[in-house]
């Protein structure tokens, strides 16, 4: 399983934001929205060992982690308002600690990045990390940030992970994702 963990520093955690504006009123949902895709699809399928997870930090509530998985999710489509209608739904339901299912393979639960990383080792992608092109062996599991550098404090809960980076260049983190599948891809399949 390939697990994938993206912090939205400003993103929205009640759910009322609009599906016309996602940068504005869902405070960059539409980055969430475009990683929830690079994670999960493929031409005319879906990546059914890859779960994304959001972690949502902006609003007025608690920080809330949404939960993609691949193998269970259904109508999602491609494009950030198919995956924003998800995030919104499954924001409008009540949620505790543990993850409930909003629609099938969407699942919620409050709680944040401490919380994900006391479960779960994540390498962060990271410019300055060591090249993937380079590494005998990739983890299964990243950490990435929105448009926003991690947090003072986020940097010291991930200070012991490995780092890794997907090329020269800062790249948004849907296309880092993309980047990164396609080297796990090329390596699965033998091409390397």
């Amino acid at each position: 399983m390939k697990r994938f963990a993206i912090v939205g520093h400003v993103a929205e955690t009640s759910g009322n934001f609009s599906l016309n504006d996602l940068p504005g009123s869902g405070g960059r949902m539409d980055l969430l929205c475009r990683c929830v895709s690079s994670s999960l699809f493929l031409s005319h399928d879906l990546r059914r060992d890859v779960e994304c997870y959001l972690i949502l930090c902006g609003g007025a509530g608690p920080e809330k982690t949404i939960l993609f998985r691949g193998s269970e999710v259904r109508r999602l489509s491609p494009d950030e308002r198919s995956s924003a209608a998800l995030i919104k739904k499954a924001l409008s339901i009540p949620c505790g600690d543990e993850f409930r299912e909003s629609t099938p393979g969407v699942y919620i639960r409050r709680g944040g990045l401490a919380r994900l990383l006391a479960e779960i080792p994540f390498a962060v992608l990271d410019e300055a990390g060591e090249d993937v092109r380079k590494v005998p062996e990739l983890p299964e599991n990243y950490l990435l940030s929105d448009h926003q550098n991690f947090t003072l404090e986020e940097e010291e809960a991930v200070a012991g992970a490995d780092r890794y980076s997907v090329g020269p260049r800062s790249l948004h983190a849907d296309h880092a994702i993309t980047v990164l599948l396609n080297e796990i891809d090329r390596r699965e399949s033998g091409w390397v």
